[in-house]
């Protein structure tokens, strides 16, 4: 590839997910869209003609076209191992929607399978290309310190979705923890810069109806806990996610299972102030994702708001001074925009690393390992006792 030949996508999936990746793939002149396949012709030719694409018959054509040069897997989580396998042993790069797989043995399979192939692939974790958190990554060394507990709650709707939707069928989705709760195992993971260790989970379900309210608290070695509740019980307008992460002298509070706004509060040092003081203009930034005319961030900063001595978990602490940043892509309705450029970050990842070799920032070892926590809470659940979580390897491309 090169920069006056983009890189052609073969797109498996025509549903919802499918549309919404191929408007983002529009907006970008490093890919286009080349093919589509989907088990239902009428929806794939209809994605195709609004994008100038062709119609592959089926996943094997699609697979044995020259032309195409990586897979966009956005088809029912059930299918996407398979899938994103077939493409890596066809020569195709991958991007595929989460969860990389099913259970933790598949996403083990995947890691391998890049390692052996030496193709790339990045999971849609929107997280890790979402501006806030990554910018929390950036202050963690010089203003928040260690994370000590994250936190995450998501009271969802499920007015979309029906009785009869493939999401309650957990043999095609893996469940709420598999579905939905490895964006948030993965992000946990990314914040607190270290792997799971074990978890404990348990579940709710409706009266004569699925599971619809999970829960679990994750280690993350020895002195860091992450706790998780999911819930799809409510209507649209009653939507409700709050992100904490509790750094000891600093809390963070992040709005939105897509993060639109965020507040750091933190009591710190001589340092940590000189560090609020310099922080870049561009502390936004993550390649490929457009920033809105209302994003931005504001610091306040009092000197000598309290005593220089203190102490927590054990420790003196010397934070005389407070500072108090805010961060936002522009509030709730922000939502959609932020999402969609999310996607297009990962898009911009999976161009990036097929044409140098970098390894992803949201890789297959990412998404196995958020698969494995996920899967790991699933069998916490059932059999009602803490499970540990095995490392996950490294794949080395």
């Amino acid at each position: 590839m090169t920069d006056a030949s983009p890189l052609r996508l073969g797109l498996v999936g025509a549903g919802g997910f499918a549309t919404f990746l191929a408007g983002a793939v529009e907006t970008l002149p490093s890919v286009t869209l080349h093919s589509v396949a989907d088990a239902r012709p009428e929806p794939a030719l209809r994605l195709a003609t609004t994008y100038d694409a062709r119609v592959a018959a089926s996943l094997p054509e699609l697979l044995a076209d020259a032309a195409v040069d990586a897979v966009v897997v956005a088809t029912p989580p059930s299918t996407h191992g398979a899938i994103a396998r077939a493409a890596l042993e066809a020569g195709k790069d991958v991007l595929c929607e989460k969860p990389l797989a099913l259970d933790d043995r598949e996403a083990a399979d995947l890691v391998a399978t890049v390692e052996r192939t030496g193709g790339v692939l990045v999971v849609d974790h929107v997280l890790r290309y979402n501006p806030l958190l990554r910018a929390l990554n950036r202050l963690r060394d010089g203003l928040l310190g260690p994370v000590q507990r994250f936190c995450f709650e998501n009271d969802a709707s499920d007015e979309d979705l029906s009785a009869d939707h493939w999401f309650w069928d957990e043999s095609l989705s893996g469940g709420i923890f598999v579905e939905h709760g490895v964006h948030f195992f993965d992000a946990a993971a990314m914040l607190l810069d270290r792997d799971a260790s074990s978890v404990h989970a348990v579940t709710a379900r409706r009266p004569d109806g699925p599971v619809d309210l999970v829960s679990a608290t994750v280690a993350h070695g020895e002195d860091v806990l992450a706790s998780h509740t999911h819930s799809f019980a409510h209507a649209h307008r009653c939507e409700r996610q709050l992100m904490r992460l509790d750094c000891g002298a600093a809390e963070v509070r992040v709005e939105g299972w897509i993060p639109v706004h965020a507040v750091v509060d933190a009591w710190t040092d001589d340092a940590g102030v000189r560090f609020a003081e310099d922080l870049p203009d561009d502390l936004l930034h993550v390649d490929g994702f457009r920033l809105g005319p209302r994003a931005g961030f504001d610091v306040a900063i009092r000197r000598d708001a309290a005593p220089a001595r203190a102490r927590g978990r054990g420790r003196l602490l010397d934070v005389p001074h407070h500072v108090r940043l805010e961060l936002t892509l522009g509030g709730h309705a922000a939502k959609a925009e932020a999402y969609r450029e999310s996607v297009r970050a990962a898009l911009t990842d999976l161009v990036v690393c097929a044409d140098t070799g970098r390894t992803p920032f949201s890789g297959v070892r990412e998404g196995a390992a958020a698969v494995a926590v996920a899967t790991a809470a699933t069998r916490s659940a059932r059999l009602q006792r803490a499970e540990r979580i095995d490392p996950v390897p490294v794949a080395v491309r």
